[in-house]
């Protein structure tokens, strides 16, 4: 890593913009040797769930941005969340929230770890830049 330099995110909204947010800048910091944690919450848990992360919505009247990503060769939602996962990007899903939500760790991606908050404190305590999204 590159001067142990980290970078924190808490996912906590839960559509497709979210999502390419969150990915788009995990993937980046990644690829620029950056070690990346990202904190999934309420909304947020849409993006690494098995099923929600394949149909999450555009704002409405924004669905000709569909579009616009297949023209720009934008990767689906599915491809970037393989990515992040093969760059080593820390996922944690927030245990308060899947408890509250009635979901457990079988209804997330492979490689999500389950954790509350101080987790992801741990993590964000030395993080260099911290994004929320």
């Amino acid at each position: 890593m590159e001067n142990n330099t980290r970078v924190a995110i808490i996912a906590a909204n839960g559509g497709m913009f979210d999502a390419y947010k969150v990915f788009n800048i995990a993937t980046a910091a990644a690829a620029s040797d950056k070690e990346v944690g990202i904190f999934f919450t309420f909304e947020g848990l849409n993006l690494i769930h098995k099923e929600a992360h394949k149909s999450l919505s555009l704002p409405e009247g924004k669905e000709h941005f569909q579009e616009g990503f297949e023209k720009a060769n934008v990767p689906a939602i599915g491809d970037l969340l393989e990515m992040a996962q093969e760059m080593g990007v820390k996922m944690i899903g927030c245990q308060m929230t899947m408890d509250v939500m009635n979901l457990d760790k079988d209804h997330f991606v492979d490689g999500v770890e389950v954790g509350g908050a101080a987790t992801f404190i741990e993590f964000a305590k030395d993080a260099d830049v911290s994004l929320t999204f």
